[in-house]
């Protein structure tokens, strides 16, 4: 390894903590760690055509700082000479896509991953839809490194993003959005009304319909609240999420749960081998009966109920989490599990069909989308989650990189 690569690392340690750095404040920093010999920095030699004299540590330095700005790690301080310090990508933060300007990260013969913020990115679409899939910020007091949106704005909030989904919502079509139960009031162990308020402004503003009330159980979710199950004991703790599902005409909807049967259990199997039951029952109030032969007709397999057991882990998002940190991009805080995604998208959509998420995160459900051969569009505000979610698009058909689209700018 030459030297030039082997400042890569030091060079980013003197810049770890993002403050702008004079070059021979840097030369200095890297003379006291003993990166470069001592009395290196005093050396002189013929370079060049001119065969001007230079140092030539300094020279590998100042070409392991441009190597690293082409890598998007350092950057020129504007204005200075000789200032360099490390961007938001070396830092690990998160870099918000501008208004009015949305770029194309990558897209694929059936979608497209736009960065760019929801409001416009879908101010400007005119395309039908037939389903969105989402999971916005949620409304949490400690907000995740992407964001939060403070309980007073939030219903403002998702109606504001929803209302040109819903604009081009074919008649029939569904949202399902996922959105957190744990919110408190404050200093109380009782959670706020925000979630039932948002349902209800959905209904009252944009004209939505409450088709169902999913519950996503996840055995694997972090114990909590802390502070009302773990230290004042009053609580349980909590073990799903609701997905909300709306559609703007449940009359017409195409939502179909054939398409997502489930295998019957053995215990069924056998009951329909024999034709179904041999007796007759009465239970409750007379509103269940048995008759002979109920239960017998043969089918391809059972009708899900509304709770879903999805871990929130899976081998997809670890992938991902890998490719992220061996580009040095952040891990994304709240990742929704590629199986779950998958069943929605199948239960609410037919092939061909398209689907949007205006809260892409690392796109997992058009992920969902690509593989179960539905169209699919997505905006995902924050660079880096655009940048690791590329990978996991790469070998679908028609697989591209990024270029601006001059037609989506607002």
């Amino acid at each position: 390894m030459n030297l030039q690569q082997d400042l890569f690392k030091p060079l980013m340690a003197a810049y770890s903590r993002g403050e702008p750095l004079r070059n021979d404040q840097l030369y200095k920093s890297l003379s006291i760690d003993k990166v470069i010999p001592e009395g290196a920095l005093l050396e002189r030699v013929p370079t060049g055509k001119d065969r001007a004299l230079h140092n030539p540590v300094t020279r590998k330095i100042r070409w392991a700082q441009h190597s690293l700005r082409a890598l998007g790690l350092l950057e020129k301080v504007p204005g200075e000479r000789g200032v360099w310090r490390s961007t938001a990508k070396a830092r690990g933060e998160l870099t918000p896509a501008p208004r009015r300007t949305v770029l194309l990260g990558f897209s694929t013969k059936l979608g497209l991953a736009l960065w760019g913020d929801c409001a416009d990115v879908f101010k400007g679409f005119n395309e039908p839809i037939h389903c969105c899939l989402t999971s916005p910020p949620y409304c949490i007091d400690r907000p995740r490194a992407y964001g939060g949106i403070a309980e007073s704005l939030y219903v403002d909030f998702i109606c504001r993003a929803m209302e040109p989904i819903v604009k081009n919502l074919v008649a029939g079509g569904t949202i399902a959005l996922n959105i957190t139960q744990d919110v408190f009031l404050k200093g109380l162990p009782a959670r706020s009304l925000t979630p039932e308020r948002v349902v209800i402004a959905l209904h009252e503003k944009l004209g939505l319909y409450k088709v169902d009330s999913l519950v996503w159980s996840n055995a694997s979710k972090a114990p909590g609240p802390i502070a009302w199950a773990s230290k004042e004991r009053v609580l349980l703790n909590t073990g799903y999420e609701p997905i909300y599902i709306f559609s703007n005409d449940p009359s017409r909807m195409f939502a179909s749960n054939q398409r997502v049967l489930q295998p019957h259990t053995e215990r069924h199997l056998k009951l329909i081998a024999k034709g179904g039951e041999n007796r007759t029952g009465v239970y409750g109030d007379g509103a269940n009966k048995i008759y002979p032969g109920s239960f017998g007709a043969p089918t391809e397999g059972r009708i899900p109920r509304n709770v879903l057991q999805f871990g929130g882990r899976c081998h997809s998002q670890t992938e991902v989490r890998r490719f992220a940190k061996e580009q040095g991009l952040p891990v994304h805080g709240a990742t929704f599990p590629l199986a779950l995604a998958k069943f929605l998208i199948e239960y609410l959509t037919r092939p061909g069909d398209t689907m949007v998420d205006n809260f892409a995160g690392w796109f997992t459900g058009p992920l969902a989308a690509e593989l179960t051969g539905r169209r699919w569009l997505a905006s995902e505000r924050m660079l880096q989650y655009v940048e690791g979610a590329r990978r996991r698009f790469m070998g679908f058909a028609g697989y591209s990189d990024a270029h601006l689209l001059p037609e989506w700018e607002s």
